[in-house]
């Protein structure tokens, strides 16, 4: 049976399957929303890497909303190759702004969750930092990321089988002049981080953990 989610979020297509999870000690931080990896291939929000994002960004301090693309589980909707899909990022966003006004966001995604995420967080207002996991570089264009002048964070295998790391670097290279942009490899991972969930989840808390104390000292008199 398919694990159902704990809320709807309203979109024009009707509604999307969603999972809002507040942080496990303390007082929430920001709100993170995660995208899942291609719904053909059987990509979900309950997916092994975007459930251990989540929970890397949920133990940093952050509310985090992980929901299902149209047509997946229980959102309503059919698959759009990534043209819908952008329009879902907005929908989870609106939700996000309307119940936690205050808060700034982070923009976490999987693979295709990474492909469509990027394409609205860049220039997105409500958008503060930017996590790409498992980028997937041989499979779709992400020349667009050039004009991002966001925090973001790659973090990648170098076994990835759908992102080729040398493409991935050219890409940071291009970043690195304009904005705050780190690559962490993890060696020995795949695109699923088969065996290296752990790594992946303390290299996302550490990494949006430093964020947000910088975003503090910022503010800081």
């Amino acid at each position: 049976m398919y694990p159902a989610g704990n809320l709807f979020i309203p979109a024009a297509h009707g509604r999307l399957e969603a999972i809002l999870k507040e942080p496990p000690r303390g007082l929430a931080r920001g709100v993170a929303l995660v995208l899942h990896p291609h719904p053909l291939g059987g990509g979900t929000m309950h997916n092994k890497v975007v459930f251990r994002a989540a929970s890397a960004l949920n133990y940093a301090g952050l509310i985090t909303l992980r929901m299902n693309f149209r047509g997946v589980g229980q959102s309503t909707g059919e698959h759009d190759e990534g043209r819908g899909e952008l329009e879902d990022v907005r929908a989870g966003l609106d939700y996000l702004e309307e119940k936690y006004r205050d808060f700034d966001v982070t923009l976490c995604g999987f693979s295709f969750g990474a492909r469509v995420g990027l394409e609205v967080g860049i220039t997105d207002e409500r958008v503060i930092n930017l996590i790409s996991i498992g980028t997937p570089v041989d499979k779709y264009d992400f020349s667009f990321l050039e004009a991002c002048r966001k925090s973001i964070l790659f973090v990648h295998g170098d076994r990835d089988e759908f992102g080729e790391l040398a493409k991935l670097k050219e890409i940071v290279a291009k970043l690195e002049p304009h904005t705050q942009v780190q690559l962490s490899v993890i060696t020995g991972a795949d695109h699923f981080f088969e065996g290296r969930l752990d790594e992946l989840k303390r290299v996302i808390t550490g990494w949006i953990l430093k964020q947000l104390n910088q975003r503090v000292e910022s503010f800081s008199p």
